[in-house]
């Protein structure tokens, strides 16, 4: 099983990826690029990821006491007319902390 995940149009975050990723941030900076099927995800704090990209801000809520966090992401599938299937998704945690995620 994949420590990310989309269920019920959320991205679930394991907290091992979670927490290296987004630290104490509430907030997560995401920006999907269509030609590559790929979401990046970054942590409020990440200033220079806003800089880069051309994003948009949604709530990283808590799921569970171990710490794993999600992240309603229907809209972004609805407008990009994305599969919402529930399935483990293939990702990449950068050095620079940004989650890549393939949809």
């Amino acid at each position: 099983m994949s420590a990310v995940r989309l269920k019920n149009s959320y991205l679930l975050i394991e907290a091992s990826v979670a927490s290296v990723a987004f630290g104490d941030d509430f907030q997560v900076s995401v920006v999907y690029y269509t030609e590559r099927q790929t979401l990046l995800v970054a942590g409020k704090s990440k200033a220079f990821f806003e800089k880069l990209h051309k994003t948009g801000w949604l709530l990283l809520k808590d799921r569970n006491l171990l710490g794993d966090k999600s992240v309603n992401i229907r809209e972004l599938l609805i407008d990009n007319d994305l599969d919402d299937t529930d399935r483990d998704l293939a990702y990449e945690l950068k050095t620079t902390g940004i989650l890549s995620i393939t949809l």
